[in-house]
């Protein structure tokens, strides 16, 4: 706020002229992971193509003592063996015999209200190709960080910090994999998993265990083990297949969990003589994750798109998602060609599909509810007002642990049909309403 009220400093410009000016250039262009397949991470690959042309235009252009940080989320081994020999060979050419000063410190960032103090009171990890790039990238990095309570990890080689990014996210997206399996195994056998998750998080050392809903989403998790891998093979040059088995496995189960909340949703129609093709369901939550408005690989795209495929008419409620650009311009975004879309039939009506803000009027006629994302507003809906604003029982759906045991209990007093990811034991509570 400082820079952009106070001192008005925030300029924004198409100009790559700018650069001759600069002191630091930080860049964050995408570097993106092309899956190929749907549940088949193995035989995607990186697109570095807009990273490689920006360090090129930067090497062009910058002095020769200005440090380029890299907070790009990159492949192991792209600052020193890609971004580096395109800055070296720009100052060749222009006569500079100095190396260039290249650091790489990946951006640490929660969308969400505290996006500002996410990225400014945190800890970060940097490294340089070079000392005196070590030394810039630290004295940066402290001037406009928290560093006081937040100390730097000041790495020995850029790669190091790479791998860092790579590991945390991959170890994330692995824990949620792994859930996914006992989120089964708990359907299966009468378990809730929601109340095993919060039993084991009451040990110290298993705090940060969480529920995985209907897929990870965001931009980081889906993709980032598949840079490490096509990394490993086409950056490093190793050609065998012994490691990364657990990696892909993560990001291929994570990719495909949605698919299980379309069959719970044909199911629980089923259970009440009713098919999925033709009839109005209503997804709630759009968002890859509670209370911010950002569908970036969100779960509930492949839970929209398979039942679409199913013949449903799909209506979507999101009180923070204004547009879900990956169905509204599904022939271009995220770029043409690459959409979800093309995994699955009958896709081409998802562009009329507006998300609303009306909560009743989405709900109107609709014979299936899922709750795809805990926002606030989903956590305390009440059973006898959706039955009411729907027109009648329904069929609903929890992808995340929202609904309690008395609100699973109520619906199925209403005559409704529940199913959840995870929970097993809704099927208990249906038999005991059913037997009084």
């Amino acid at each position: 706020s400082r820079c952009v009220k106070d001192k008005k400093t925030l300029i924004a410009t198409y100009n790559s002229e700018c650069l001759t000016l600069a002191d630091c250039v930080v860049v964050d262009v995408q570097c993106d992971y092309i899956k190929k397949d749907l549940g088949n991470m193995a035989t995607g690959e990186a697109d570095m193509a807009a990273l490689e042309a920006t360090m090129k235009t930067i090497g062009d252009r910058i002095p020769a003592n200005c440090l380029t940080l890299i907070e790009t989320t990159v492949a192991p081994g792209t600052t020193e063996h890609v971004a580096f020999p395109i800055l070296q060979a720009a100052f060749a050419r222009r006569g500079i015999p100095t190396a260039p000063l290249l650091a790489h410190s990946f951006e640490r960032v929660m969308p969400g209200r505290n996006y500002v103090a996410s990225i400014r009171d945190f800890w970060r990890v940097c490294a340089g190709c070079t000392p005196e790039a070590r030394e810039r990238v630290v004295k940066f990095l402290s001037e406009v960080l928290n560093v006081e309570k937040f100390p730097l990890t000041v790495m020995d080689k850029p790669i190091e910090s790479e791998t860092t990014k790579i590991v945390e996210n991959s170890y994330r997206a692995t824990i949620l994999a792994f859930l996914h399996e006992w989120s089964l195994f708990a359907e299966r056998n009468g378990v809730d998993l929601t109340k095993v998750i919060a039993a084991i998080k009451t040990r110290p050392t298993h705090s940060n265990i969480i529920f995985p809903g209907p897929g990870i989403g965001g931009y980081c998790l889906p993709k980032d083990g598949g840079l490490g891998r096509w990394a490993y093979k086409h950056i490093l040059g190793f050609n065998d297949d012994d490691i990364f088995k657990i990696t892909s496995e993560a990001i291929n189960t994570n990719d495909t969990r949605g698919l299980h909340v379309a069959e719970l949703t044909r199911d629980a129609l089923r259970n009440m003589g009713r098919n999925v093709a033709g009839a109005p369901i209503l997804l709630c939550g759009a968002s890859y994750r509670e209370d911010v408005g950002d569908t970036r690989y969100s779960g509930s795209e492949l839970v929209v798109r398979k039942l679409t495929e199913m013949g449903a008419d799909m209506r979507i409620h999101d009180p923070y998602v204004e547009h879900w650009y990956e169905l509204e311009t599904q022939d271009t975004y995220p770029a043409p060609g690459l959409s979800w879309s093309r995994f699955f039939r009958n896709q081409d009506n998802l562009v009329n599909i507006r998300v609303q803000k009306d909560l009743p009027g989405a709900l109107k006629g609709a014979v299936a509810l899922i709750l795809a994302v805990r926002h606030s507003q989903y956590l305390n809906l009440d059973p006898d007002e959706i039955v009411k604003q729907a027109g009648g029982p329904i069929a609903v759906v929890d992808c995340f642990g929202i609904l309690n045991d008395d609100q699973i209990k109520r619906y199925f007093e209403l005559g409704c049909e529940v199913k959840g990811l995870g929970r097993g034991h809704i099927q208990r509570i249906k038999e005991s309403v059913r037997k009084q």
